[in-house]
């Protein structure tokens, strides 16, 4: 006797039901009675059938039932950022329906013969920012005809985008110390390359990750002089040797730092109590993002609260329309400014 795979028919036959019956009981699209449904199950277990074939549904439909995520951070990066891991979670959310997964790919990678956006059996793929490495594959994979989409980043015109209106959303939060007096004012910000570096940024430095830009320029927007220093990621440790840097000479301190992100925020508040300075009285600061940072209280951050959870859910969308047929939105998606305790006004010179 061969040792063949149970199929849905060996099922139904062993049921005593139509294999369109037995079908409807594991895909779940149709409602049945309860006792189709036992009946059917327990055929199912008799048998050793544990469901349909995945890869004959994706030949009956060419498709992988895959999308791919393109990222061009680490994929550590990616899991400890708790901005990135909620977007994720709105994006797997959007695709469920039509019966897709996510299969995560770098840009680039050392390791020999590992997936890319080029040869990845994927049915689309979404960007998450476009930096110039992210660029430099991009014509490869249109030449494939796969369904594209960018969050946050700029792809070129035919490519549908997720935004977030970085640019505005810090610029009130710089106008919010503006308005307390603040003039002496430092920027901590995100990465500014897809090379991991950190440091002081001369005013012609070129910045090619999107995010990173335009909130940067939403904070020169009011301060046009104001010093930024880079990091090299989104934490809590990157935002605390900032703050180190920033609050090392007493005499050259700013009255406010403005945080590209919370993690950073949480981090530069610590440096400042480790530099004996009190925050807001000696110093305010105002971070981006609005998530729960853990060890952050009993501070309650001045911030820029931002809907990753949609962003993720709105890229997942604009692919299922690719996928249907039809005409992908792009999509703007605002902050709120959220006042907290951590600003405050400028203090006077001691």
């Amino acid at each position: 006797m061969t040792n063949r795979r149970a199929t849905i028919a060996d099922v139904a036959r062993e049921a005593a039901v139509s294999p369109s019956t037995a079908s409807v009981v594991f895909s779940g699209k149709t409602p049945v009675s309860d006792a189709t449904r036992r009946r059917v199950l327990a055929a199912a277990s008799a048998l050793g059938y544990v469901g349909p074939d995945p890869r004959a549904a994706s030949l009956r439909l060419g498709r992988s039932g895959i999308v791919g995520v393109v990222v061009g951070a680490s994929l550590n990066h990616l899991f400890l950022d708790p901005v990135q891991r909620l977007m994720m979670d709105g994006l797997a959310e959007a695709v469920a329906p039509f019966g897709a997964g996510l299969l995560l790919l770098r840009t680039h990678t050392d390791v020999e013969n590992a997936p890319t956006l080029l040869t990845a059996p994927v049915d689309a793929a979404v960007l998450i920012g476009c930096d110039a490495p992210l660029r430099e594959s991009l014509d490869a994979a249109r030449s494939r005809g796969l369904p594209l989409v960018v969050i946050e980043g700029d792809a070129g015109s035919d490519v549908p985008q997720i935004l977030l209106d970085n640019r505005d959303a810090q610029r009130t939060a710089a106008q919010h110390l503006r308005d307390l007096g603040h003039t002496d004012v430092a920027i901590v910000t995100l990465r500014t390359r897809a090379e991991i570096t950190s440091g002081w940024l001369p005013s012609d430095a070129e910045i090619t990750i999107d995010v990173t830009r335009e909130r940067l320029e939403g904070a020169r927007d009011v301060f046009a002089d104001a010093p930024a220093l880079a990091t090299a990621g989104s934490s809590i440790d990157e935002g605390l040797a900032a703050g180190r840097v920033l609050f090392a000479d007493p005499a050259n301190r700013p009255t406010a730092v403005i945080a590209q992100s919370d993690l950073l925020a949480a981090g530069v508040i610590r440096a400042a109590e480790e530099a004996g300075l009190t925050v807001p009285l000696d110093v305010s600061v105002t971070g981006f993002d609005g998530i729960p940072v853990d060890g952050l209280s009993p501070y309650e951050l001045t911030t820029l609260v931002q809907p990753p959870t949609d962003k993720g859910r709105a890229a997942g969308e604009a692919v299922a329309a690719m996928l249907e047929g039809r005409v992908p939105a792009s999509v703007l998606l605002t902050c709120a400014f959220r006042p907290g305790r951590t600003t405050g006004p400028v203090p006077a010179r001691r």
